[in-house]
């Protein structure tokens, strides 16, 4: 039995202590491999940049962050758009993300003037196939040119913003400050100690043969061009890191370079309906549309009795109008306070003060000087006064919105004082139109089917209706909206018509002396 025994541990152990050593290794090259994953957030950076653009991707970065994301990629899809919005993207991306989170320009179709100067503010960009970036000079729109000591004030300024960007996030500066500037040739020269290619302006041109083949220096923008890459141009001058077929490559790329993994669960973030709606209520076309709107609900208001629909419409635009500029930081409680006081002076002047004063025309200044503000951004503190380039385009877009919408409600009047009577639904709002006697448009009911007599100067009649100062009067068989002329005037006084003109019929209280 000993024997057996013997034998049996003679074959077992040595089985058992293969076993023993075979198990550390296996448990070694697991641990090797349990690499944590990483995660990526994609925002959409699409169409118009703006200052709603702009609040949008903070609000976005920041919820990514806090999901944990450790990349963070702009889907960059634009032609452009306010160089101001666009620098305050910038400026985010570099000094607030830099060291948060690793941010990725994925350009998925085009990025074009300051669509490019966020994605070269980005740590890496990735050009899908097929597509371009650069061509970043300033414009001001709707002038016709900038004078030479403008345009350089506003491409300097521009130029720096790219050499930031290269210097944070190691691109080639003289190619990006020629996406800016027509005055610049950039070369590119090969470095024979590290055999990488560079790229120079020509005053800054390198001079020892020793360190560069000069001799084969390559000519890459002419002065007098505005650099635009396509993608293959952008990876070979070291700009796009990567050209890809769609975002997950591009993810794929990350990973391969860096030696991470990041998880099949992407967050995507886009645009909140709210965040779109606001940047759609202050473009231009729009801005129009609700200017049309106030001041078409004034007028059909004031030639119709009682506050209805037309005074909602009005109520409703210039809500829309100042709550979407002071969503987005055009305007401030200053001007939004003039506009409330100037529109408080004019009722005061309507219903409290006859006549037209320095009520009236203050409220007027009041109210055009917070129009005007809210087109410019400034600190309450500030002076609402655009500087720049950039500023201007804001201000003279807003300003031509305004005056489109200002001419539309000119047309719109017109057709409306002739016609509003006999159309189908406006004909409702107004009371029905009256006679001839001096030749005047009456707006008045009747209580009888008899043709009323003609109102006239001088002509008399009886108040039905309060006077402060507008109600009615009643003259002859006819009921008419009158306005009493310097004073409140009580029901069932006699009144006397001072004048007619168009749908305004003056009275004045008839003294029981006169």
């Amino acid at each position: 039995m000993l024997a057996i025994a013997g034998i049996v541990s003679c074959v077992l152990l040595p089985l058992l202590t293969a076993g023993q050593q075979e198990t550390p290794p296996s448990v070694e090259i697991e641990l090797k491999t349990d690499t944590p994953e990483k995660i990526a957030a994609i925002l959409t950076c699409h169409d118009m940049i703006d200052d709603g653009l702009y609040r949008s991707i903070i609000r976005r970065s920041e919820e990514a962050i806090s999901r944990g994301a450790d990349y963070l990629i702009l889907d960059v899809q634009t032609y452009g758009g306010l160089v101001k919005s666009a620098d305050d993207i910038s400026k985010y991306l570099i000094l607030d993300l830099g060291d948060k989170i690793h941010t990725v320009a994925y350009v998925s179709t085009e990025a074009i003037s300051a669509g490019s100067m966020i994605s070269v503010s980005c740590k890496d960009i990735i050009m899908h196939k097929n597509t371009t970036i650069g061509c970043s000079a300033p414009i001001v729109m709707g002038s016709k040119e900038m004078g030479e000591a403008e345009r350089e004030k506003t491409e300097s300024f521009v130029r720096a913003t790219f050499s930031r960007a290269a210097q944070a996030n190691g691109y080639p500066e003289a190619l990006l400050k020629a996406m800016v500037s027509q005055k610049l040739e950039v070369w590119q020269v090969k470095n024979k100690q590290t055999s990488q290619m560079e790229y120079y302006e020509t005053e800054y041109l390198p001079s020892d043969p020793n360190a560069y083949d000069l001799a084969r220096k390559k000519l890459i923008v002419k002065e007098g061009e505005l650099l635009t890459l396509t993608d293959q141009k952008a990876k070979e001058y070291g700009i796009a890191r990567a050209i890809v077929s769609d975002v997950d490559e591009a993810i794929d790329f990350l990973e391969g370079r860096d030696g991470v993994a990041i998880s099949e669960n992407v967050i995507r973030l886009e645009t909140m309906w709210s965040e779109e709606m606001v940047r759609w209520l202050t473009s231009p076309m729009v801005v129009s549309i609700l200017v049309l709107g106030i001041m078409l609900g004034i007028y059909v208001e004031f030639n119709s009795p009682g506050l209805g629909l037309p005074a909602l419409l009005a109520i409703t635009c210039l809500v829309v109008l100042v709550g979407s500029r002071y969503l987005i930081g055009l305007a401030n409680w200053i001007e939004v306070a003039l506009l409330c006081l100037g529109f408080l002076l004019l009722m005061v002047e309507i219903f409290v003060i006859p006549g037209f004063g320095v009520a009236g025309f203050a409220g007027l200044v009041c109210i055009l000087a917070g129009f005007l503000g809210m087109l410019v951004k400034n600190a309450p503190d500030e002076l609402p006064w655009p500087q720049g380039a950039d500023a201007w385009s804001v201000f003279t877009g807003g300003l031509f919105g305004m005056a489109v919408g200002f001419l539309l409600f000119i047309v719109a009047a017109i057709i409306l004082a002739r016609y509003m009577d006999r159309m189908p639904v406006l004909k409702r709002l107004v009371l029905k139109s009256a006679v001839t006697g001096k030749q005047t448009r009456i707006s008045q009911t009747f209580e009888s089917q008899n043709k009323p007599p003609a109102l006239e100067v001088g002509q008399t009649g009886e108040v039905i209706s309060p006077l402060r100062p507008a109600g009615k009067a009643r003259f002859g068989s006819g009921i008419v909206d009158v306005v009493a002329d310097g004073e409140f005037i009580e029901k069932g006084e006699q009144v006397r018509i001072l004048d007619a003109h168009g749908n305004h019929v003056v009275v004045t209280e008839v003294k029981e002396n006169a």
